[in-house]
């Protein structure tokens, strides 16, 4: 958020989440980074122990209370922890939103309060081998055997499941119903009928616990179906406005890392005996990065402000958050490259933080929906809003000198 914007109270919770960044010690994210620690639950308690967990939820399960505004402002600041952290610290966001608007009283006592509060663990089990963009395509199945659901598939490239102990997780209900309709969500504990598979070397954002998760005939009580049977698909596409914000405002507080040490360098850094700042090769590929992030964090705390007034459209706030997504994630690539290329070949190695930041900034782009299913999205619903005319304002179309000339209309 631009300081200058602020109220007092954001500035306040900006300053308590950048006194915890800086009580992470160093050599806990290079363990994380090395795979020596597989999922940094000391950080979610942390966090928690200073009730800065599930900001957005309300006080009686542990959260504060707050809007996207605040989600945001903090998740930037996890972000300059870098992508694991802060995607971690955004999933009791994102699974939380889903038994807060959606779980029973029950629910909220059993899983959002102690997600809130560090006691619990949490993970989203969305994308399958065969899924991937296509979520309704989803194979896993859920059948109703009396007093609980019979699980059984797979799910991978599950961020967190290493640590979680429970996953909120979708499965088919209704293989016969239209794909929409065919999907129920579950709470599913972690127990012995829960195999959770540490399978992948990732490039980036490691030390998340990404994993593998398989549901070998697992039982899931009754009372564990979130909303009703057969309405996942309602769920999932609220779910993908926590999901995509988060990325774009951690988007944001990578390449903001970045940038401050790409900054410092090139003010340190002399070349033919002047700092290389001066060289305009260098200070145009700095301006660039302020300009893009600057842009972003402009489009995410919109973004954010829209969703909170509670007077935008559903349809345009999907716009919304997916252009958020969609540009912050590629402005972070894009500037975390700028900074790079300003610090030259050292920025390639290990002795400053710029190669694992590009490396876990590649990911974002891709998860939570690729960045293309993102482009789909922001012009089916800006197309919709033209057809029902929401979009209407001055008819520039009849500005032109020949524009009455009908003869030169053809559109069949």
């Amino acid at each position: 958020m631009f300081d200058f914007m602020m109220t007092d109270a954001q500035k306040e919770l900006q300053e308590e989440m950048r006194d915890f960044a800086r009580s992470i010690d160093r050599q806990y994210l290079l363990d994380m980074d090395a795979e020596k620690i597989q999922y940094p639950k000391e950080i979610l308690v942390g966090a928690a122990e200073r009730g800065l967990l599930g900001l957005r939820f309300p006080k009686e399960y542990g959260g504060r209370g707050l809007g996207w505004v605040e989600e945001c402002i903090a998740i930037e600041e996890m972000a300059t922890l870098g992508i694991p952290p802060a995607c971690l610290y955004s999933l009791v966001s994102i699974v939380g939103e889903c038994t807060n608007e959606f779980g029973t009283e029950e629910q909220k006592q059993k899983y959002l309060k102690p997600t809130c509060e560090g006691r619990l663990f949490c993970s989203e089990a969305l994308t399958e081998p065969r899924g991937g963009s296509d979520f309704f395509g989803a194979t896993t199945t859920a059948k109703k055997e009396g007093d609980h659901f019979v699980l059984h598939g797979q799910k991978r490239f599950i961020v967190g499941a290493e640590g979680a102990d429970y996953f909120m997780a979708y499965a088919k209900t209704d293989p016969d119903a239209a794909p929409r309709d065919s999907i129920s969500c579950f709470l599913v504990d972690r127990d012995d009928d829960v195999e959770v598979k540490h399978v992948y070397g990732l490039m980036g954002a490691r030390g998340g616990g990404t994993g593998r998760v398989l549901f070998r005939d697992t039982k899931v009580p009754a009372e564990n179906l979130v909303g009703g049977e057969n309405e996942g698909g309602r769920i999932f596409y609220r779910m993908m406005v926590p999901e995509r914000l988060t990325s774009a405002a951690g988007a944001l507080g990578g390449a903001r890392a970045s940038l401050e040490v790409a900054m410092r360098y090139t003010t340190r850094r002399k070349a033919f005996g002047v700092p290389i700042k001066n060289f305009q090769a260098v200070s145009f590929k700095v301006s660039e990065s302020i300009t893009q992030l600057d842009a972003a964090r402009a489009l995410v705390y919109a973004t954010a402000s829209a969703i909170d007034s509670g007077k935008v459209p559903a349809g345009r706030l999907r716009r919304m958050v997916s252009e958020s997504k969609k540009f912050a994630t590629e402005a972070s690539w894009s500037v975390i490259n700028h900074c790079m290329q300003a610090m030259g070949g050292i920025a390639y190695t290990n002795v400053y933080p710029i190669e694992r930041a590009l490396r876990d900034c590649r990911l974002i782009m891709i998860w939570t929906g690729t960045n293309e299913i993102m482009n789909l999205i922001i012009q089916h619903e800006l197309y919709k809003e033209m057809a029902d005319g929401r979009a209407a304002g001055r008819d520039t179309e009849f500005d032109a000198a020949e524009a009455y000339n009908d003869d030169e209309k053809i559109y069949e």
